[in-house]
């Protein structure tokens, strides 16, 4: 009967909103009044607008199918050339009742930037995607819909010793990343993407470009870390450029997992995040294959803002353990450093501008954790075992401390600040998603965050924005109350969460930018 009835809502759902969304037609007469869109833009074919029940998601990620809902397509796919033709995206989103979704990179580990349960159209801002340096002052204004890889390949060839704090992959969009918080290899020493963040440009629900100054502190507060998408859409970012060496230093220490690789990596937990901020080495734990046996192995993956002189010492002082000899470790320039993550040392730097650097064809589900505590021994030993079980399980920890440490958890809404050692992202990935099998895969993930449970975080439970988990709540309409949505918004922002309410109370009381981890309008 239960099924019956969720079958006949399922029904219902679906012929309430077909008879309401707006045709590709509506969309487009609307876009053109005044023609303000003054070039042709890209649009999905509408002649099926949803996707069948038993469909698995086309998205890499997995839980939108766990809510029991299809997923729309969008009515249109925008590829505005100019501001002006994103304010009237805005406007007739308003105009017609639709939702907007904007992606820059397409990295969101849900699929929020360009999957909806509602009717609703994705802004692409891959066509707004300038940089311009100012090494005088050492910022840059970087345009929302530009990467990592393009960010960083602008100031390889204006620099020799200028970075920014931000993440290793370079496909991922400069948008989502910053205004999620930002991790990266020299997060230790300059700080998360988003505490680099000096004025952004921002576009909100009446089509008002508002800068720092304009929009006041608090709403610059809360894209720094809050997630811009629920506030406007961020045009562009001014961010601060940091300093590094002309040549930094780089290493790989792989290990099969084992009693005594245990014992490396439990030693690892009061070492990553507490040695000199010049220093950040993550371990990742994935597995690998000895004939045709599985295997787990362990990698200390590791940058050095100096050179190999300066870094044996510290290695041999504060981790003696690992074995670190010169001849285990190679100089290079910063830029060769972002290659040298990437598992691409020695490829053209070209390769940084490529936007397509994303998984393989692959689904996944990724879920996040902080620790607060060292993580006993022997749960390695537990991860291992449950690493065998499946063919591409990954962890990967990284540490935090340093500058992350000097800003206050309220200073910005990302709050996993002090007495955090480090965050552990988990993944599994699989090729074939039916159903069954990506059932089977994200009830193995569910596992093991539940048995990591004792280990990590607690009141709340720490999870970080940018790896977004929809296990964690999802909420649906304008009318979501402020508590139903406490229970992720607290996961991710503690006791920012309040604040990020009041703020989207004030820039966008109807709630019109939203989705289903959106931050909802608290008065």
């Amino acid at each position: 009967m239960r099924e019956l009835v969720l079958s006949m809502f399922l029904i219902f759902f679906v012929f309430q909103c077909v008879s309401s969304v707006p045709t590709k037609e509506q969309f487009e007469s609307c876009l053109a009044t005044n023609s303000i869109f003054k070039s042709p833009f890209n649009h999905t074919q509408d002649s099926q607008i949803f996707t069948d029940f038993s469909e698995p998601s086309s998205s890499p990620s997995s839980s939108f199918l766990n809510l029991n809902f299809t997923s729309l397509k969008p009515i249109l796919t925008l590829k505005p050339r100019s501001e002006t033709e994103i304010k009237k995206s805005i406007l007739c989103s308003k105009k017609l009742g639709v939702q907007v979704r904007t992606m820059s990179g397409g990295h969101d580990y849900e699929g929020l930037s360009y999957l909806s349960l509602s009717p609703f159209i994705i802004v692409d801002l891959v066509n707004l995607r300038s940089i311009t340096i100012n090494l005088t002052a050492e910022t840059a204004w970087v345009q929302s819909g530009a990467t990592l890889g393009e960010l960083y390949y602008k100031i390889a060839k204006t620099s020799k010793v200028h970075a920014f704090s931000a993440g290793i992959c370079p496909s991922v969009g400069v948008g989502g990343h910053i205004s999620g918080g930002g991790f990266g290899t020299i997060m230790r020493k300059h700080g998360l993407a988003s505490d680099n963040v000096v004025d952004a440009r921002l576009m909100d629900v009446n089509g008002r470009i508002l800068d720092r100054k304009t929009m006041g502190e608090d709403l610059f507060w809360a894209l720094r870390g809050g997630g811009a998408a629920s506030f406007g859409v961020v045009l562009s970012w001014k961010v601060k450029l940091a300093r590094v060496p002309e040549k930094v230093t780089c290493f790989i220490s792989q290990h099969p997992m084992g009693p005594s690789m245990n014992k490396l990596v439990h030693r690892w937990q009061s070492i990553g995040s507490e040695v000199d901020e010049d220093l950040f080495m993550r371990v990742i734990i994935d597995n690998g294959q000895e004939g045709n046996q599985r295997t787990v192995k362990s990698t200390f993956q590791t940058l050095f803002l100096g050179g190999i002189d300066r870094l044996i010492p510290l290695m041999n002082q504060k981790f003696p353990e690992l074995g670190l000899r010169s001849q285990d470790c190679k100089e290079m320039s910063w830029i060769e450093s972002i290659m040298f993550f990437n598992w691409r040392s020695g490829q053209p730097l070209e390769i940084l501008l490529n936007r397509d650097l994303r998984f393989e064809d692959t689904y996944f589900k990724a879920k996040s954790d902080f620790v607060q505590t060292p993580v006993p021994e022997n749960v390695f030993g537990e991860v291992t075992k449950r690493f065998l079980e499946k063919e591409t399980p990954l962890m990967i920890l990284e540490p935090l401390g340093g500058k992350i440490n000097q800003v206050s958890e309220t200073a910005s809404p990302y709050p996993h600040r002090r007495g955090n050692l480090y965050n552990i992202q988990y993944m599994v990935k699989w090729k074939v998603n039916t159903v069954e099998e990506m059932n089977k895969h994200v009830r193995w993930m569910r596992s093991l965050h539940d048995y990591m449970t004792p280990y990590v975080s607690k009141s709340p439970r720490g999870a970080y924005l940018n790896y977004r988990d929809l296990d964690l709540g999802a909420t649906k309409g304008t009318n979501t109350s402020f508590e139903d949505a406490r229970k992720w918004g607290e996961t991710y922002f503690k006791g920012n969460f309040k604040r990020l309410g009041l703020v989207k109370g004030k820039i966008d009381p109807t709630n019109f930018f939203r989705n289903e981890q959106s931050i909802p309008p608290l008065f």
